[in-house]
């Protein structure tokens, strides 16, 4: 893990010192919006249109906010209209990298070795966090968007003039805007990032703090989805599957890594349940990949574990029933 400074990259861990233990994640840099003509964004940023082809998408299989863009990209039949590159699970002294003789794991576009490369290749003088997912844009030669809420939002709906584009699907509909917002709110704030501020804590009280948030929300997540099928209303929407992300992760990893340890996801019948069903949705079992997201975590932060053993367990069946058709 480490960053960039004045574009030079050092290998640094995150300063929890100067927060008093607490782990805070620094917030994307790149927030330009792709839309259907080029238009500004909800933010007025704009000059990024939708086009077949034109954009480049940089993810990792371990990361949760890079895998939301893989579903999206996935669901909305984006996959030959913006192309993909993955990097390897292991995130050493360089960062996420990329293993140019290993066809899963080659920057297809640039061919760099190192995933700080394309940000100095977009920002020569960049400084910050390297991170995962980025929207490359092949005609500026320059990053669209590395804020996977917002890529996730381009792709449900700017690119759906597109042939072959599941128009027909909208994970964020406007009359239920509000509520997602809501809801995301809470869970970003508690659950996607609740389990990064108790694994990265420094100081007790921090860590206990995020554990305790994180398995509040998780006690609501458990009540709210034991009577209805998902999130918001009555449909897959935006707000499931950037829950989902997270959850998929917790019995592998944060669980024991992180010391999220009171209940595995397993030990909530509901969430347990949505799990398996997100899981069976047609396409969502091939942007997962357990033993990526075991190997990244495990090896990749040797802070917390120094000896980079990957655990052999846990058995995980998401393709047992779920039996939530019932709420349907």
């Amino acid at each position: 893990m480490g960053l960039l400074v004045d574009g030079q990259w050092h290998d640094q861990w995150y300063d929890t010192d100067k927060s008093g233990g607490k782990f805070e994640r620094e917030a994307a840099r790149f927030r330009n919006w792709v839309t259907h003509d080029g238009s500004p964004g909800p933010d007025g940023e704009g000059g990024f249109k939708a086009e077949s082809g034109r954009y480049h998408l940089y993810v990792s299989m371990a990361c949760p906010w890079a895998h939301r863009t893989l579903i999206f990209r996935k669901l909305k039949g984006l996959e030959k209209h913006v192309s993909a590159s993955v990097v390897h699970p292991d995130m050493m002294e360089n960062g996420w990298e990329f293993r140019p003789d290993s066809e899963p794991h080659r920057d297809h576009l640039h061919g760099f070795r190192f995933m700080h490369q394309v940000y100095t290749k977009a920002a020569p003088g960049y400084s910050g966090r390297v991170t995962v997912p980025v929207l490359w844009d092949k005609e500026k030669q320059t990053i669209a968007s590395n804020e996977s809420a917002e890529i996730i939002r381009m792709f449900n709906s700017a690119f759906n003039e597109l042939d072959g584009v599941r128009s027909d699907l909208d994970f964020c509909p406007e009359e239920l805007q509000g509520e997602i917002e809501r809801v995301n709110a809470r869970v970003y704030d508690t659950v996607n990032n609740g389990v990064y501020k108790a694994g990265f804590a420094t100081a007790q009280d921090k860590y206990e703090d995020a554990y305790k948030a994180l398995f509040d929300s998780l006690d609501w997540l458990e009540e709210r989805l034991s009577g209805q099928r998902y999130l918001v209303g009555g449909q897959l929407t935006e707000a499931d599957w950037r829950l989902f992300t997270t959850l998929i992760r917790f019995d592998a990893v944060y669980f024991g890594h992180f010391k999220c340890n009171r209940q595995r996801i397993t030990d909530f019948p509901a969430l347990s349940a949505y799990v398996r069903d997100l899981y069976q949705v047609h396409g969502v079992a091939e942007t997962v990949d357990i033993g990526q997201i075991k190997r990244h975590y495990y090896v990749s932060q040797r802070t917390i574990n120094p000896t980079q053993i990957v655990p052999v367990g846990p058995e995980l069946d998401f393709d047992a029933p779920h039996g939530r058709e019932r709420l349907s």
